[in-house]
C-alpha cells in the first residue's frame, strides 16, 4: 500500500480568479469539478493526472494572514531570459514581489493576488523536466524526521536528505519534487496551502489512514464534517488530507 500527492489545495477568497491565475502562471487550464476551481494541465480534464501534481483552489470566507506560508511552489524556467520574462508575465497577471527575509538571491519570490507566496527559480539542472512546478517546498523545524514520516507515507523516492532539507520525488522520474527546508519560526496560523493525497484504485483508504497514524500522523478537526477525505497532521502539524480513490 502507498500513496501519492494528487494535488495542492490551495484557500481563496475568490476562488475563480486565483485559479485563472494559476492558469495562466503555468499555462494550464482551469476545470470545475463541483464547487472548486481546479487547474492541471492542457488536454481535458484528467484527474489525478499521471505526471503533473494539479492545483484545486478552494474558497473559504477568511482571507490569508500576513505570516508566510508554510508551504509554496517553485516554478521552473530554462534560461535567464525565460526567468526574466516569467516574472514579467506573472506581474502583469496580479503577482507582486515578497519580502520574505530572502535578501541577495538568484531567484525571485512574489505573491499571487491573494499573498500566496511563490518563487521563480533560476535555471537549475535539476528541475530541466518537471513541468512548469519545479517543486511544492514545505518550511519544517527537522527535515530528517520530515524525511522519515514522508518517505514512508509516499510511494515517492527519497532523493536527497541533510540537516537543512529533504528531497522526494516520483519513483517514476516525472514531475515535480517535494522539498522539506530546513526554516526558523513555529507554525501559528493554520497552513493555506496542504497536500491533498491519494490512495491508488482497489487500496483500502482506511487502512492507509490508520497506516499514517502509526507513522505519526495526527487526526485534525477542521469542522470538516462528514467527507470523504480525511484530515491529518504530520509530526510537525502540517496539515494534509487523504482522498477517497476514485
Amino acid at each position: 500500500m502507498a500513496l501519492r500527492p494528487a494535488q495542492v489545495n490551495l484557500k481563496a477568497l475568490d476562488d475563480s480568479a486565483v485559479g485563472r491565475f494559476w492558469a495562466e502562471a503555468l499555462g494550464w487550464s482551469v476545470y470545475r469539478p463541483g464547487v472548486t476551481a481546479y487547474v492541471g494541465p492542457f488536454g481535458g480534464f484528467v484527474w489525478p493526472d499521471p505526471v503533473a501534481v494539479g492545483i484545486n483552489v478552494i474558497t473559504v470566507p477568511e482571507p490569508k494572514a500576513t505570516t508566510k506560508n508554510r508551504v509554496h511552489l517553485d516554478l521552473a524556467t530554462t534560461s535567464a531570459a525565460h526567468q526574466a520574462e516569467l516574472v514579467a508575465r506573472l506581474k502583469a497577471l496580479g503577482a507582486t514581489p515578497a519580502d520574505v527575509g530572502q535578501g541577495e538571491v538568484p531567484w525571485t519570490v512574489l505573491a499571487d493576488p491573494e499573498g500566496n507566496e511563490f518563487c521563480v527559480l533560476e535555471p537549475r539542472e535539476v528541475y530541466r523536466d518537471t513541468g512548469p512546478i519545479a517543486a511544492v517546498v514545505v518550511d519544517c523545524a527537522d527535515p530528517r524526521a520530515m524525511a522519515r514520516f514522508w518517505d514512508e507515507a509516499l510511494d515517492w523516492t527519497l532523493h536527497e536528505v541533510t540537516d537543512d532539507h529533504a528531497v522526494l520525488r516520483s519513483a517514476k522520474g516525472v514531475g515535480p519534487y517535494l522539498k522539506f527546508l530546513r526554516t526558523p519560526g513555529v507554525k501559528t496560523v493554520p497552513d493555506r496551502v496542504h497536500l491533498d493525497l491519494l490512495p491508488y484504485p482497489g487500496d483500502d483508504k482506511a487502512a492507509e489512514v490508520a497506516r499514517l497514524r502509526a507513522l505519526g500522523a495526527t487526526d485534525l478537526d477542521l469542522g470538516q464534517g462528514d467527507v470523504p477525505w480525511t484530515c491529518l497532521t504530520d509530526p510537525e502539524g502540517h496539515e494534509f488530507c487523504v482522498l477517497a480513490p476514485s
